[in-house]
Order: structure tokens, then C-alpha cells, then sequence
């Protein structure tokens, strides 16, 4: 592509697919006003050019796991390679460099109750380069990516028309199989992927493929995101905001940051700071004013870190960990 920054087509198709991954191109080219052939070679340039793709992942709260997001300290020579090593795991997501390099920021799930799965955090602290570790459990979110109002591009009329319909939770419990795996994995790469591919993995008939995912999404433990990067859009400011806010004035604060434009996600956390955001901005000079202007105006904060993301090595799309698999007598 000659420019990172996409265009209003682009946009439009991201949105789009953020409404519904996995919604058929001649839907979305019916609601956009263009041609089928003209939205699927859109989608094919900007996931070959790696700047948009459908992930699947996993809701791992409906199966028992906490999430947590984990801040490491370390010499910027060493923090390319750690931050590698976690991105190529498949417990963790959202891996970022910060703070030019001397710190990095990654997320993962722990089943909660702590039965063994703070191997991660063991591992960690074992690291000779890792000068610090601070893990925080997300309490309560109260924005996420996928609301995240940046990629706004339709009308409201254009994307009600895409929304699929609403399907009840089915009251089955949440269970995962070991045979899911291939499947999940497929997905956790290219949420898109087709119904003849996913068989392939699996080893099952297209339609048995096609219903299990359709329980998956049904029970909510299946879910599509968005992957791409927000420089696409035209934003060149990414920062980590952890704050220590009263406790009286937890939720209003936290509500407020869910509610400004800048902000992606929002999460009360356990740590020495009780709030978390991903905040998004145009520019530094923006984000400057974000800070001293929306944060500096919120009743309640008594202190904020702020730590500016230099380089992005894995969003979401992360394999699930085999913990969370139940096991079959066959296995």
C-alpha cells in the first residue's frame, strides 16, 4: 500500500468487520454501496499487507481463568528479546514495549483460585534480565477494545444493518474439548477462516464444524475481534495509564475514562494503582492534552504512570492454553 493511513473504504470495512468478523463480504459491500469483488480484494491487500485481520479468541472467563495484565522492568538491550519470547507463547496477548524499551506490558489468563497456573509469573521472575515484575488482576472492565469509538466509520443506520442477530446464551455449560483445538487455533490466526479449511484441521464434516461453532459462540466462549494497528487510522500516540484513584471515586473515575474517545480499554485492577486504561491518541502534542485536560479534570486521582508504547509485538489472536481444554477418555 502507498499509505499506512487507511482510506474511507478501509475504514468502513473495518468497522464493519469489528461489528461482525465474520460477516459476509457481499452483506458488507450491499451496506457500503460497492461491489462484492471490490470489498474482497480490499480485505485480501490489507491482510496481506498485515494491517487488518479477524482473530478468533476465547472468552476465558466463562471457563473459570482471571485475567491479568503483567508490567516487566528491564534493560532496553534485553527487552526486544523477552518480548519476543512472551509474544511467541500462546498464553499471552497484547504484548507491547514501553517507555523505549526499558519496560513491557503483556496480558494473560490464570484460572482463578490459583491452582498452578502462575507458571508464567514464576518463569519471569527466574529471568536473569527481568529486573522487575508487577501483576495486576483485572477486577472489572468497563470499556474493551472492540467498543473502542476510534474505528467508527459507518453510519448508525449501516451498522445496525450488519449487526448480526441476537442469540440467546445457551444454558449448557461452558466446556471446551481437547478436539477444539485445532479449531481455535485455526481461528485464533484467521477468525475468516473458511468452513472447508477448518474441517481440514479438524478432521470433522463442514457442518459439524459450522455447529460447533455456532454453540461456541452461543455458550460465549468463542468471540472475533479486530487485529490491526492503530497507526492505520492515523494514530501515532499509544500509552499504559495505570492510576491510583480513591476508592470512594473508583467506579466514577472508571466510568468516566470508559466513556472518553481516547480510551480503548479500562479496567479497576488489585496492585498498589487500582485503575488501568489504554489510551489512544492522534499525536503526542493530543495525548499531552488528553492527560493534563481529561485526566487532570476526574475528582479522585491521586496519581498517574504513564507509560507511552514504542512498539507492538501481538494483539489479540492468542492460542489458548491446553489447561483449558477438558480432556476426553480417548485421550
Amino acid at each position: 500500500m502507498d499509505s499506512p493511513v487507511f482510506d474511507k473504504l478501509d475504514r468502513d470495512l473495518a468497522h464493519a468487520l469489528r461489528i461482525d468478523g465474520r460477516a459476509p463480504f457481499n452483506k458488507i459491500a450491499d451496506v457500503v454501496g460497492v461491489s462484492d469483488s471490490t470489498i474482497a480484494r480490499r480485505y485480501r491487500r490489507l491482510y496481506s499487507a498485515g494491517l487488518l485481520r479477524v482473530v478468533g479468541t476465547v472468552n476465558l472467563g466463562r471457563l473459570g481463568y482471571m485475567p491479568w495484565t503483567i508490567r516487566l522492568q528491564c534493560p532496553p538491550d534485553a527487552s526486544g528479546a523477552i518480548a519476543a519470547n512472551l509474544a511467541r507463547r500462546s498464553d499471552t496477548f497484547w504484548v507491547h514495549l514501553l517507555s523505549g524499551g526499558t519496560e513491557i506490558a503483556c496480558s494473560t489468563q490464570a484460572r482463578a483460585g490459583g491452582s498452578g497456573d502462575t507458571l508464567l509469573l514464576q518463569r519471569l521472575s527466574r529471568t536473569a534480565r527481568v529486573t522487575s515484575v508487577r501483576a495486576h488482576s483485572l477486577l472489572q472492565g468497563f470499556t474493551a477494545p472492540g467498543e473502542w469509538s476510534g474505528l467508527d466509520s459507518l453510519d448508525p443506520e449501516q451498522a445496525e444493518a450488519l449487526r448480526p442477530a441476537r442469540v440467546e446464551a445457551d444454558p449448557a455449560p461452558p466446556v471446551l474439548a481437547q478436539e477444539d483445538q485445532p479449531l481455535l487455533e485455526v481461528l485464533s490466526r484467521d477468525g475468516r477462516a473458511g468452513y472447508g479449511e477448518l474441517a481440514d484441521a479438524t478432521g470433522w464434516s463442514e457442518s459439524t464444524v459450522k455447529r460447533r461453532m455456532e454453540f461456541l459462540r452461543r455458550t460465549e466462549v468463542l468471540r472475533y475481534e479486530l487485529d490491526l494497528p492503530v497507526s492505520a487510522l492515523g494514530y501515532q500516540a499509544e500509552a499504559r495509564l495505570w492510576l491510583s484513584v480513591r476508592p470512594s471515586a473508583l467506579v466514577s473515575v472508571a466510568q468516566a475514562l470508559g466513556a472518553h474517545p481516547e480510551v480503548s480499554f479500562a479496567a479497576v485492577t488489585t496492585g498498589p494503582t487500582n485503575l488501568m486504561a489504554s489510551v489512544i491518541c492522534r499525536d503526542a502534542s493530543d495525548l499531552y492534552r488528553y492527560l493534563t485536560e481529561r485526566i487532570g479534570a476526574l475528582e479522585g486521582v491521586h496519581t498517574v504512570e504513564t507509560a507511552t508504547v514504542d512498539r507492538t509485538l501481538k494483539r489479540a489472536g492468542a492460542v489458548l492454553p491446553s489447561a483449558a481444554f477438558r480432556r476426553t477418555d480417548a485421550d
